[in-house]
């Protein structure tokens, strides 16, 4: 099976709320909210991979600096395996915004098994709940 690396992201606001992108139609497990994030290319470390999915997913910008590593997942769906480091982030400059046709919803730690997830997020919600 092959393992495929993706990176996350837990940005929290100075509420202390986390940002959730929503999957847009024509995407597998379009409809369902996850942390901002993707693949990471070849040759590109989760960091770097997190600074460039931020800026063309959101219109964000943050540094290596900013990225505390948080967690991970790893999550074996039918056709892949999923390893997914996750990251914390509470500096970046410019406004969140979607660029991809995804919705976003910035969720109370507590609020977070209100929004539909993949499976592989599911075991971070207690994880950011016990670290907010």
């Amino acid at each position: 099976m092959k393992t495929v690396l993706v990176a996350a992201v837990a940005l929290i606001d100075a509420d202390g709320r986390v940002l959730l992108a929503q999957r847009p139609e024509g995407k597998s497990m379009a409809g369902l909210w996850e942390f901002p994030g993707g693949k990471v290319e070849p040759g590109e470390t989760p960091e770097a991979a997190l600074i460039r999915e931020l800026h063309e997913e959101l219109g964000i910008d943050t540094w290596t600096s900013c990225l505390a590593p948080l967690t991970f997942a790893s999550h074996s769906y039918p056709d892949f395996h999923l390893l997914m480091p996750v990251f914390a982030c509470r500096r970046w400059n410019g406004i969140a915004h979607p660029r991809e046709g995804q919705q976003l919803a910035w969720v109370r730690a507590g609020d977070l098994r209100n929004y539909a997830m993949p499976p592989a997020d599911l075991p971070l919600i207690p994880m950011l709940q016990m670290w907010l």
